[in-house]
């Protein structure tokens, strides 16, 4: 579990990572953005996997999908699911969303607690029922300081639980299925590209986004990578609660790109500090415990 806890947090870190990337790939927006990260991610996670040896779950599920046909709804489905999360994630903060979606993810690991549960008849422990009450002491608030929830807000909290609830269904929770999901979105990322402001030409008129551009590609791909490696090593709760890393850390990059925590949110931010906290020195005990003979 140890190595689950450690994956995901690693995950968290290159999100953010990603995140703070992405202000410094002017003149692009957040739809070309997408479209460069689905078209350069895939390419990136189809030469990890073949020399991990992990193509062989692409086939894996290419020959249920063969002789289940029906599975194929499914897969779409799947797919349309992660384009709309990975869409949002760049849209949002560009059209006046970026709060919403910070809701829906601070929402987020407390949906799925609550999938885990309903759907799988997890229990927390101990420290994660009290990772659990300060999360949602810290969610509270926030609903508070905003009032509603919005489309945006209820898409993350709840599209990423349907996902990941539908890729077990599926027996597609593995490294195979996040390649065919984003596989399936490139004639998506095509259009968003060829059709956005900049077009195909930009490495002309930007020279320096030769560089920088790809480099987005492998950022995007590790994360995601590692992100799914954890979710099959993790409880689904444990994976749940371990999903506010990373909001803490796109904090830390909003506040290194110059905005500022405002009086009333600091109620927000501290308990989701100190539940993260407190899930990190649960990480340490189970740690302990395996290196114990």
């Amino acid at each position: 579990m140890s190595k689950g806890i450690a994956l995901s947090v690693s995950a968290s870190v290159l999100f953010a990572v990603m995140y703070f990337y992405t202000s410094l790939l002017s003149p692009l927006d957040g739809v070309e953005i997408f479209g460069w990260r689905m078209l350069l991610t895939v390419p990136c996670m189809t030469v990890f996997m073949l020399v991990s040896g992990e193509w062989q779950r692409v086939l894996e599920i290419l020959r249920r999908l063969a002789a289940k046909p029906l599975l194929v709804g499914g897969l779409l489905v799947s797919s349309a699911l992660l384009g709309v999360q990975l869409w949002l994630f760049m849209w949002a903060p560009l059209n006046g969303h970026s709060l919403d979606v910070s809701l829906g993810y601070f929402l987020l690991p407390l949906t799925m607690v609550l999938t885990g549960r309903i759907v799988y008849g997890e229990r927390l422990s101990y420290l994660q029922k009290i990772a659990a009450s300060l999360a949602t002491l810290g969610v509270l608030n926030e609903l508070y300081q905003v009032g509603s929830f919005s489309w945006a807000t209820l898409l993350v909290a709840i599209g990423y639980p349907t996902y990941f609830v539908l890729r077990r269904r599926l027996a597609a929770d593995n490294l195979g299925g996040l390649w065919l999901d984003m596989a399936l979105l490139l004639p998506v990322a095509y259009w968003f590209v060829h059709n956005g402001a900049q077009g195909f030409g930009v490495f002309d008129q930007h020279p320096w986004l030769t560089l920088l551009i790809p480099v987005l590609g492998i950022i995007s791909a590790s994360a995601l990578v590692v992100y799914i490696i954890a979710s099959r090593l993790l409880p689904f709760s444990l994976f749940g609660l371990l999903s506010y890393v990373e909001p803490v850390l796109l904090l830390g990059v909003a506040l290194l790109l110059g905005e500022s925590i405002k009086a009333g949110e600091w109620l927000t931010y501290i308990p989701i500090w100190l539940a993260v906290l407190v899930l990190v020195f649960e990480g340490f005990k189970h740690l302990v415990r395996q290196r114990r003979p």
